[in-house]
Formats: C-alpha cells, structure tokens, sequence
C-alpha cells in the first residue's frame, strides 16, 4: 500500500475541485473529531501511482491501512468502523 494512505488512521483521497471530496472531508472531519482520531486528505494528483489506482474514484476512504469507502462516507458507517 502507497505511504501516503497509513500516514493516519483515516485517510481520505481527494481532487481539488470534487463536491463529494469536500462532503466526505465534513463527514470524516466530525467524526474523527469525536473520537479523538488523527485524519488526513492526501490530493489523487500529487502522486502517479496515487493517481493510476484512485483517479476516478475519489474521494476514497481508507481506515486502518484498507479501504473502507469510495465516493461517499456514511458517517454512522465510519464510526462504527473506528470502535
């Protein structure tokens, strides 16, 4: 798995200019924030590799080292995930 997506507990792949990149970042945020867990968005097009696997799919979620969700959070869903 790339670095970029265990740099936190939840990462999030995003594009610059994604509406639902920007409603996943919301959902991830308010979560993360409850539980007290490290979060970080890491940009598709920063990295070739990133960008061959993740380019029409983002935003992509990813929770402990594995993908969890693409395309929308369901933040009931994610919290649950997180314990």
């Amino acid at each position: 798995m790339h670095p970029a997506l265990t740099s936190a507990r939840v990462v999030v792949v995003t594009r610059q200019g994604c509406h639902l990149c920007d409603e996943a970042i919301v959902a991830i945020e308010t979560v993360c924030r409850e539980k007290n867990i490290s979060w970080q968005a890491v940009d598709v097009d920063s990295d070739p590799e990133l960008r061959a696997a993740y380019t029409d799919h983002v935003p992509v979620t990813i929770v402990d080292g594995a993908q969890h969700s693409l395309w929308f959070v369901d933040a009931g869903r994610l919290a649950a995930a997180l314990g």
